[in-house]
């Protein structure tokens, strides 16, 4: 029975560490694993554009010894030019698996149900789990364990927010987030993230920043308008702009936290020039992450 990756929920604690298990063994090794997924076929379905996610999966297919084929936003214009139902039953045909980066959460739910193909969320407007993975490998890479540390993020309670609070939550890592109001991530999801933490994480919800960072290991955040909030952009920036990532607001944090962001990266909005590019900084390591993380994801879901 093939198993999918829509959000980090779906993963149990010890498929989360089996994940990362094997990442460090493809980062160690990556010749090893050169036709790990030979004669395989992934398709990038995407309706958002992309520079991580598409090169990461793309590259990262092909190291395993498979094959990527992209297809752009306009390529099949999912759920008007053809229904989901109908490319899902299609592409399963061609396909041994489907990333696809879309808007609405529910045109995944809807893939993976019709698809017999795997499929897994390269983004929704409610989960980005690939890159809540690539995070919390980044952070147990540098600092040896999550287990107790504290991750801050600072912005937008989006789909990024929503993923790093499961993680979190699965793999014993407390999480302050700091938003202005009306910002914050849904009830729902602080519901379910503690639920799922069963008390071996703290979440703890702030409306200041500098109350949030304090004591942290690790700062995050994210731009303030997302694709397809651009009509929001001026907006958000008025209601954002004591939400800043710069060095007065690292200062508060533990010495040598770790600063990251899942990029694209608004300079001087959310984030600082010299925070980004400083000592610090994680986030080239987190990117570079995706791609070995993703193939540890593809080798569990593919060969399986």
């Amino acid at each position: 029975m093939k198993k999918d990756l829509i959000s980090i929920k779906d993963l149990s604690v010890k498929e989360i560490q089996d994940i990362f298990t094997l990442t460090d063994q493809l980062k160690k090794n990556k010749s090893k694993f050169s036709k790990a997924l030979a004669g395989k076929t992934l398709v990038l379905l995407f309706q958002k554009p992309s520079n991580r996610t598409r090169v990461s999966f793309e590259v990262g297919m092909y190291q395993l010894g498979g094959n990527a084929v992209y297809l752009s936003p306009g390529e099949i214009n999912l759920g008007v030019r053809e229904s989901i139902h109908d490319v899902a039953k299609t592409l399963s045909r061609y396909a041994d698996a489907i990333v696809l980066r879309t808007f609405e959460h529910q045109n995944v739910l809807e893939m993976a149900k019709f698809a017999e193909a795997v499929v897994i969320n390269g983004l929704s407007d409610f989960s980005h789990p690939c890159q809540a993975l690539a995070d919390i490998y980044t952070i147990k890479e540098k600092l040896k364990t999550v287990k107790g540390k504290t991750l801050a993020y600072i912005g937008d309670g989006n789909n990024v927010c929503n993923s790093l609070l499961f993680a979190c939550a699965k793999t014993g890592m407390n999480m302050n987030v700091a938003s202005p109001e009306g910002f914050a991530p849904e009830a729902a999801v602080l519901s379910e993230a503690k639920k799922i933490s069963a008390g071996s994480a703290e979440i703890k919800i702030f409306y200041d920043s500098v109350e949030a960072v304090k004591n942290s290991d690790v700062i995050y955040t994210d731009v303030w308008a997302s694709m397809g909030q651009e009509a929001e952009a001026e907006e958000r920036k008025k209601a954002f702009k004591d939400f800043q990532i710069n060095a007065k607001l690292v200062s508060l944090a533990k010495k040598g936290a770790l600063i990251m962001h899942c990029l694209p990266a608004h300079r001087g909005e959310e984030i600082s020039a010299d925070v980004i590019d400083g000592k610090n900084s994680v986030v080239f390591d987190q990117a570079e992450n995706r791609m070995h993380v993703q193939k540890a994801i593809l080798i569990k879901l593919l060969k399986r």
